[in-house]
């Protein structure tokens, strides 16, 4: 329950019908059972209404905070008319503090505080009371609530929720102007006495500042209070309760006022007079200097707007107000000259952008000052005549030719002489050159517009006393045109008439182009060089022209191609002509005029044949000659193998063993000697390979004649492959080397041996060496055997 609902249930006590007592007031409960009394009443809806008897009272109690007593404070006594005084009833007390707070005798009823209450942390108390039966444990009357409330003594002082309060108040205010309220809370009962009620007083402060004692609501006490003079003030303000009587407690706050600006000072400038000085050169836009108005106000109040008012120099400069600085810079606003003008004079007003009306009796809101600008003379560059030059000339103008004159002087008093020069990276190709005295410039190459029609040049001008001081200006040389070049066809023709033409049809369609650029445009006539009787031009009189036939019908077989010179000119001064030829060929075309075949080989192949076809048939031919040439190439290399296919190299053996030919007389055909000597006899050759039946004794053998178609043939053959790349080096025909009559060496071979057996003797073959054991042991083995028969 809160305290609102503890008082409006006090406020409805005291407002009911009671007894009134000093000490306690006494209340009954009702009983359990209801019990008639005397009389009866009805009520609203005619019932008839019983009072009931009422079992037990006890005290509404009322308790003091903060006692300072040594025992426990007493409270008050419950009793029940249930008591007979012998001890039989005990009472129970439960609730908000009950046994540890509260405690209650359970004999007698009486209720003790046991310790001291401060009301500001709870108000009241709301417990419940029972009266039981100590034997049975049985409720004589039922549990009943009351409340102890608790009386408020003057134990708290006012407070302030804040130490120390900021505020603010514009500077020249009225007296009684409000500034800030304050409040101060007290913790005591307000509905009690005094304990509670506040007033306000001020400590420190005055006389600017008063404050109201009910209120707490502070105001200024002094006029026109101004900021500039004193900024910031300290106010102390008191809250005492007791409505302000001696023995009340208070409490302070401090209150930190600041006066606020308002627009009540205009701006002044420090000085009458400005001084400034700059350079002739420097350029549009360039600071010179800046002045400065002041103004005791702050923030927007102090905010200024500097202007030009007056002054033989308006037109030559500019002020800029500058927001952050609240400064006016003045810049140039056209080129300054020396020689012309060495002093200005400016009027220049500072002005409040933002006045107050209710000051204006502190006016005006505004200022001014003259400055004065002085010219300073430096060392200027050259100054050309002219920002840019542009020249034109033909482009058939002899070299060394004046174009046009550029011209620049020495602004200073002292004028210095001018040098003038080409910047070369403007003319790279050296077409232009310029006298550096006089600024002329004239060419120094030919001009041709059709290469460049314009050159933009970059003429230098220097002191010569100063070089490094220099200007520059642009010189644009526009072409003009010259009629110096001969039209020519605009494009390739590839024209072809058909065989079966008629007179006065068109072939072709020809137009022409000129590199000039004549100023009325481009004209051009059509004509032959010389009368064609086959062919005729027709001039369209729009540029174009048309190639017309003369006569009907034409033969590729008997002339395939017409060359046709057409004069080609133009109507400019002076007038220029050329002569292109056009290459009319005669061609086999359908009835639509669509073109077949131009070449005179198309004549002789069948009629009807398309030109897909033509080029198979040809493609087979060139297949087949490829063919035939592969076959003849392989057949001469078979030819060209070797007839000997050992590894082993014929002129190192006399026999190919692995021979499985013909038998042994096949070695007969690699007798060379027959060759050498055909008229030798056949059969008085011997065998190579067995053992002769009688051996001759070795003899030399008659050396054949000499032999020149032998020799000969040798010749041709070794020379026919010593130069085909083709031969292999195993060639065969490589080894028919001619050695000469007879060799001094005598054979090993019984070839050609003699017949008688005693002529042999083969035992110098054992001498030999190891290689020879074979074929000494199979003659001498012979000769054994023989004898030993």
């Amino acid at each position: 329950m809160t305290i609102q609902q503890v008082l409006l249930l006090l406020l409805l006590w005291m407002w009911l019908p009671h007894p009134c007592h000093t000490e306690m007031l006494f209340r009954r409960t009702p009983d359990l059972r209801p019990k008639s009394f005397g009389g009866r009443a009805l009520g609203n809806d005619g019932k008839a209404i019983h009072r009931q008897k009422r079992g037990w009272m006890w005290n509404q109690f009322f308790l003091l905070e903060e006692y300072t007593g040594s025992d426990y404070q007493y409270v008050g006594k419950l009793h029940s008319d249930q008591d007979k005084g012998d001890g039989s009833l005990k009472y129970i007390l439960s609730g908000d503090g009950a046994g540890t707070l509260f405690i209650i005798d359970e004999k007698t009823g009486d209720i003790h505080a046991t310790r001291r209450i401060d009301r500001e942390e709870k108000a009241f108390y709301t417990l419940r009371a029972q009266a039981i039966n100590r034997r049975t444990l049985r409720p004589v009357e039922p549990e009943s609530e009351f409340v102890i409330k608790i009386h408020d003594i003057n134990d708290n002082e006012p407070t302030f929720p804040e130490e120390i309060y900021t505020a603010s108040v514009p500077e020249m205010s009225v007296v009684g102007t409000s500034v800030v309220q304050v409040t101060a809370t007290d913790a005591d009962d307000p509905s009690y006495g005094n304990s509670a009620r506040i007033i306000y007083s001020i400590l420190q402060g005055q006389p600017y500042f008063s404050v109201e004692p009910e209120t707490g609501i502070i105001r200024t006490a002094l006029p026109n209070m101004n900021r500039e003079n004193r900024e910031q003030y300290q106010v102390v303000i008191q809250a005492k309760d007791m409505g302000g009587q001696m023995g009340g407690l208070s409490g302070t706050t401090t209150v930190n006022i600041t006066l606020t600006d308002v627009n009540d000072n205009p701006p002044r400038f420090p000085q009458s007079t400005v001084h400034l000085r700059i350079p002739e050169s420097s350029p549009v836009g360039t600071a010179i200097g800046s002045v400065k108005a002041t103004d005791a106000d702050t923030g927007k109040n102090a905010e200024v707007e500097y202007r030009i008012i007056d002054g033989d120099g308006t037109d030559m400069f500019d002020i800029v107000t500058q927001k952050d600085t609240q400064e006016g810079i003045i810049t140039v606003r056209k080129p300054l000259d020396y020689e012309t003008r060495r002093l200005y004079t400016l009027k220049v007003e500072a002005e409040n952008t933002h006045v107050d009306p209710r000051f204006y009796y502190l006016g005006p809101f505004k200022d001014t000052t003259i400055v004065k600008i002085s010219v300073e003379d430096v060392d200027e560059p050259p100054v050309f005549s002219r920002s840019s030059y542009l020249f034109e000339v033909h482009e058939d103008i002899e070299l060394g030719t004046i174009i046009g004159t550029v011209m620049a002087r020495d602004p200073d008093s002292a004028s210095s002489p001018i040098r003038f020069s080409l910047d070369r990276h403007t003319d790279l190709d050296r077409i232009f050159n310029i006298h550096s005295g006089n600024g002329s410039i004239y060419t120094s190459k030919p001009l041709d517009r059709e290469i460049s029609q314009w050159h933009n040049l970059s003429v230098i001008a220097a002191e010569i006393n100063n070089p490094k001081d220099t200007t520059r200006v642009p010189v644009y040389v526009r072409i003009l045109d010259v009629n110096d070049n001969a039209p020519q066809f605009a494009v390739f023709y590839d024209t072809f008439v058909c065989e079966n033409a008629r007179a006065g049809q068109l072939i072709q369609t020809i137009s022409a182009v000129d590199k000039d650029d004549p100023l009325g445009g481009q004209k051009f006539f059509f004509s032959l060089a010389a009368v064609n009787p086959n062919f005729t031009v027709q001039d369209n009189e729009d540029n174009t022209a048309r190639i017309l036939t003369r006569r009907n019908g034409f033969s590729r077989h008997e002339i395939s191609t017409y060359l046709l010179p057409v004069v080609i000119s133009d109507n400019d001064y002076p007038i220029q002509s050329s002569t292109g030829t056009l290459t009319i060929r005669v061609c086999a075309c359908d009835s639509r005029g669509n073109m077949q075949s131009c070449s005179a080989e198309a004549l002789l192949l069948p009629a009807g044949l398309s030109t897909g076809a033509l080029v198979a048939i040809l493609l087979c031919i060139i297949i087949l000659l490829v063919i035939v040439v592969l076959f003849a190439a392989l057949k001469r290399q078979r030819k060209k193998e070797p007839l000997i296919l050992s590894k082993e190299d014929i002129r190192d053996n006399i026999v190919s063993y692995n021979d499985e030919g013909g038998g042994e007389e096949d070695t007969q055909a690699f007798d060379i000697g027959t060759l050498r000597n055909p008229a030798a006899i056949e059969d008085k050759k011997l065998r190579r390979d067995i053992i002769p039946e009688t051996l001759f004794v070795p003899r030399r053998t008659p050396s054949a004649p000499d032999n020149t178609d032998v020799r000969d043939f040798i010749n041709q053959r070794l020379k026919e492959h010593d130069t085909d790349p083709s031969a292999p080096p195993y060639d065969s025909l490589a080894t028919y080397a001619y050695e000469g009559n007879d060799s001094i060496a005598e054979s090993l071979s019984s070839l050609e041996s003699g017949t008688t057996e005693g002529d042999q003797n083969y035992d110098y073959l054992r001498e030999w060496g190891p290689r020879f054991n074979k074929l000494a042991e199979m003659y001498g083995g012979g000769e054994s055997d023989k004898d030993t028969s």
